[in-house]
């Protein structure tokens, strides 16, 4: 029987124990035990499948793997301590030193730190796009190219990029997709039905959905994740079983969390619009948003992320800021509390000013994560912190 998102997330669990219970118990042990000595040896030389130490498998990380890949319509997957983890893991696993990679230039500030800082000593190198001129993509792949890699939508600008023509390039060219599922969630948007080939996820936003714990998770095909799998095996930047179990019941929640939240988004989207302090606004979907029929194409709703510029510049964000009375001053998102974030300054504080600019940020770029919290309340705080500038 089909099964809807909602009963998927809540009712997908492992098997239940001797004692029957009704929520997973947490297993909190580093490893495991053997019957004898030829279990301990098949199981290690993957004749048996069961699990052997936390840092392989755990049952928590396995529930919460397995109810991302049904999520997100994947094979397998893999689960880390954090979303940077997740990225850099799938990368060093499919990469080696010659590799080129097609890239948005609008992706997180951690991740454009990896292309410019790192990867380059191991002799990868990266061709960006704008995310307005995704026909260049094709003439940017090389012989060498091993994929394409693209957030929709983006941090912090939320813009979007057409997956499926993406995809169809990737194929043409018989490369991978590598999609950052993060600011959309399983619930919102399925990359792999668009042909992304890797999706990934920081669950430490919308996934957790309250700020208390980090992770990460790749999801895709057997024959990639098994090629993550390896590298994360061996180098150790798996999830801890305890964080597992909180995201996998923080996985129960997420629809009726993203319901109320994306409907929040919309609402303050509308509102900014119209404000006269405001000097531009964007929203998947806000009509005035440039890929709004794409963005209606792939996603669900239209996520719970506004990005606003504020007038005044460097001044005017300052004032802003420095006036919020209840939205949280933080640099994470997707928390059940709204969240006011200053791009420039925190999470792309590393980029060249020019790189900024050139993904949007400019100095009085807002990214605003809408919470739970009701909608007037919401509008009032942000209201009367603009009305200082």
């Amino acid at each position: 029987m089909n099964k809807h998102f909602e009963t998927i997330a809540v009712r997908d669990q492992i098997e239940r124990t001797g004692n029957k219970e009704h929520s997973v118990p947490l297993y909190l042990t580093s490893g495991f035990v053997f019957d004898d000595a030829e279990e301990m040896r098949a199981s290690f030389a993957e004749e048996k499948q069961r699990d052997l130490y936390s840092r392989y498998s755990n049952p928590n990380t396995n529930e919460f793997i397995s109810k991302i890949c049904k999520l997100e319509g994947a094979e397998a997957g893999f689960a880390f301590a954090s979303g940077m983890a997740a990225v850099y893991s799938t990368f060093a696993a499919l990469l080696s030193s010659g590799d080129h990679i097609v890239s948005a230039r609008s992706v997180f500030g951690a991740t454009h730190g990896l292309f410019t800082k790192y990867f380059p000593k191991w002799n990868i190198e990266t061709s960006y796009f704008g995310v307005d001129d995704v026909e260049v993509v094709e003439s940017l792949i090389q012989p060498n190219t091993k994929f394409i890699y693209c957030e929709t939508p983006t941090n912090p600008g939320v813009d979007v990029l057409d997956m499926e023509y993406l995809s169809d390039i990737a194929k043409k060219h018989n490369i991978l997709l590598i999609v950052d599922n993060c600011f959309a969630t399983p619930y919102l948007q399925n990359p792999i039905k668009f042909g992304a080939d890797l999706v990934i996820h920081s669950a430490t936003k919308l996934i957790d959905g309250q700020g208390r714990v980090l992770g990460g998770v790749t999801v895709g095909s057997e024959a990639l994740i098994r090629e993550v799998y390896l590298f994360s095996r061996l180098t150790g930047p798996s999830m801890s079983p305890f964080n597992a179990w909180v995201l996998s019941k923080s996985l129960e929640t997420l629809a009726v969390r993203a319901d109320k939240q994306c409907d929040n988004a919309l609402k303050l989207a509308e509102y900014l619009e119209k404000h006269p302090k405001i000097k531009r606004v964007k929203y998947p979907f806000l009509k005035s948003h440039p890929k709004y029929d794409i963005a209606k194409k792939q996603m669900r709703l239209g996520g719970t992320i506004v990005a606003f510029e504020v007038e005044g510049g460097v001044e005017g964000g300052k004032t802003f800021f420095d006036n919020i009375e209840m939205c949280s001053l933080s640099a994470n998102l997707g928390d059940s509390r709204t969240i006011v974030t200053h791009p420039a300054s925190t999470t792309h504080a590393k980029l060249a000013d020019e790189d900024k600019l050139a993904v949007g940020i400019t100095p009085g770029t807002v990214r605003c994560s809408l919470g739970l919290e009701h909608i007037e309340d919401i509008i009032n705080d942000i209201e009367q912190a603009l009305d200082k500038i």
